[in-house]
């Protein structure tokens, strides 16, 4: 009988560390400088150009442009788009809708990756609750990410805190994962399960968290254009992600701007 081989996780030296902050840190603001151009009337295809112009002006390779095939610089999922959206040139949004945008940036050979679900004008309080639940999940995700801690700790955090706040569907099937040379690296980092299971984690290991929450159901489809994740229920979605360093002094979220003491010292409040 084999035993199942455990994924590697690649250990980022703490030079390597401070090359992937410069990465995060240029998706951050790269997601910032979208956030503030997010209005009625712009397409989701105007998000792409600027994401792009913004990247490759400050030194950056965007990480999603030619991945798999993908044509966009970033992923801009709209209301039951849940992750994998392609900007569109006819894809013009409206007052009212939540748009998630995920982008990647590559610099010198290392990678950051990050989402934001953004209203556009002014959005019902059901709407927005599903956009603070999931984004302060994502938090409870990340500061679950200490050394000593196993892999699926983050998990079981995203997910009780999530269950906590009413009666969403967590998307199963996508989720976290490893991050460093390569965009998606080993392992999965589902957003749901046990805690104690899985890797424990290292100093120098690097991950992206990145919880997919729903209105409705947590069934999803793939759209014929081989991208676009949607929910089965036509119900809104909402996505956020950060990538982080496991350290010494806890997680640094390397594509925050203030690598998360904000939102690290709200939770401990």
């Amino acid at each position: 009988m084999f035993r199942r081989r455990k994924p590697a996780i690649q250990i980022k030296t703490a030079e390597q560390v401070e090359l992937m902050r410069k990465a995060g840190l240029l998706v951050g603001q790269t997601l910032h400088l979208l956030r503030d151009a997010v209005k009625p009337g712009i397409t989701t295809l105007d998000l792409d150009r600027l994401a792009e112009a913004h990247i490759r002006d400050n030194g950056g390779i965007p990480s999603f442009k030619g991945y798999h095939g993908f044509t966009g610089t970033i992923c801009a999922s709209v209301n039951e788009e849940i992750v994998h959206g392609i900007p569109r040139p006819d894809k013009v949004l409206a007052e009212g809708d939540v748009i998630s945008i995920d982008c990647g940036a590559i610099v010198e050979g290392w990678h950051g990756d990050s989402a934001i679900t953004v209203p556009v004008g002014e959005i019902t309080p059901e709407l927005q609750k599903l956009l603070d639940v999931t984004e302060a999940s994502m938090w409870h995700g990340l500061a679950a990410g200490v050394a000593g801690a196993r892999l699926t700790d983050m998990s079981h955090a995203i997910e009780t805190y999530v269950r906590s706040q009413g009666d969403y569907g967590i998307v199963e099937g996508y989720g976290g994962h490893g991050i460093g040379t390569e965009m998606h690296m080993d392992p999965l980092i589902p957003n749901h399960g046990a805690p104690g299971h899985g890797p424990v984690l290292e100093v120098g290991m690097c991950f992206a968290v990145e919880p997919m929450v729903n209105l409705g159901t947590k069934d999803t489809e793939e759209l014929d254009d081989g991208w676009t994740v949607v929910t089965t229920d036509g119900r809104y979605s909402a996505h956020f992600e950060h990538t982080f360093a496991v350290t010494e002094n806890g997680p640094r979220v390397l594509t925050a701007l203030d690598e998360g003491r904000e939102w690290f010292a709200k939770l401990k409040a």
